[in-house]
């Protein structure tokens, strides 16, 4: 069954749950609705015996564009305090994925940006096409890739993440998968079947030892204490600065900004 949560699309079928991001006009970014959904869904699925594999992939251009830009610019209108609830909730749901007690397998059809890049490292496997495209775009705007810098920092090393957070340039599939934040690029038409294979390897594994082996690894090398909270702290710090609305608004006005 397929069922739809405003733009997220569930699909239950053979022990596996489906996520797939279906915001396309605005190229799957994130903004609170969707990350509650996303939130509500690992949530439910953590508990389901049944669901023995989250997938995680898109539909669209985009796989996802990171954070809805409007949702940013719009936290200027919240409280202090609502602003920082706000910015908690990209670092609650990466920490999450991040913890999934079940095998995680993202699917990379197209193009991540920010913090699609940090749902991509917060999970177990990252399987992309050959066309797929990615970036740490966030200081061309005036932000900072706060609540995913510890997951992408986790995946592809200091040096890498200082390159590609500090330039903000796009990269390929191929360069994605030699720093390490995919683990199989495949021909786009065989995306899909080269997906369903790891999966249903996957699910000859044994559910318990599975999860047991995720906890091993994350206690081997885990998240630090305060994580979650100095992010999100930094990210609602950020988003309402003075450089980061005026780089909004000059994205939004297609024009350069004042730097």
């Amino acid at each position: 069954m397929v069922t739809e949560r405003e733009h997220l699309l569930i699909d239950c079928n053979h022990n596996v749950a489906t996520l797939t991001f279906n915001r396309l006009e605005q190229h799957n970014a994130f903004d609170s609705a969707l990350i509650k959904s996303l939130q509500a869904a690992l949530d439910k699925f953590a508990l389901d015996p049944t669901i023995r594999v989250v997938k995680i992939n898109a539909n669209g251009q985009y796989f996802c564009a990171g954070g809805d830009l409007k949702w940013f610019k719009n936290a200027t209108q919240l409280s202090e305090t609502e602003n920082r609830e706000d910015a908690a909730l990209l670092a609650r749901l990466l920490q999450t994925l991040n913890a999934f007690p079940k095998p995680t397998v993202a699917v990379i059809q197209g193009s991540a940006f920010g913090g699609g890049v940090g749902l991509i490292a917060c999970c177990d496997i990252a399987i992309a096409s050959q066309s797929a495209s990615f970036a740490l775009s966030e200081v061309k705007l005036g932000l900072v890739p706060a609540t995913i810098a510890p997951y992408v920092l986790r995946a592809i090393g200091a040096r890498q993440l200082r390159r590609f957070a500090l330039t903000a340039q796009a990269f390929t599939a191929d360069e994605a998968y030699h720093i390490g934040l995919i683990h199989t690029i495949v021909n786009d038409s065989l995306l899909d079947s080269t997906a369903d294979a790891l999966i249903a390897q996957l699910l000859k594994n044994g559910p318990i030892a599975m999860s047991t082996t995720k906890k091993l690894i994350s206690d081997l090398f885990g998240t630090s204490s305060g994580e979650l909270e100095k992010t999100a702290h930094l990210l609602a710090e950020i988003r309402v600065s003075s450089e980061a609305q005026e780089g909004l608004s000059a994205f939004f006005e297609k024009r350069a900004p004042s730097w």
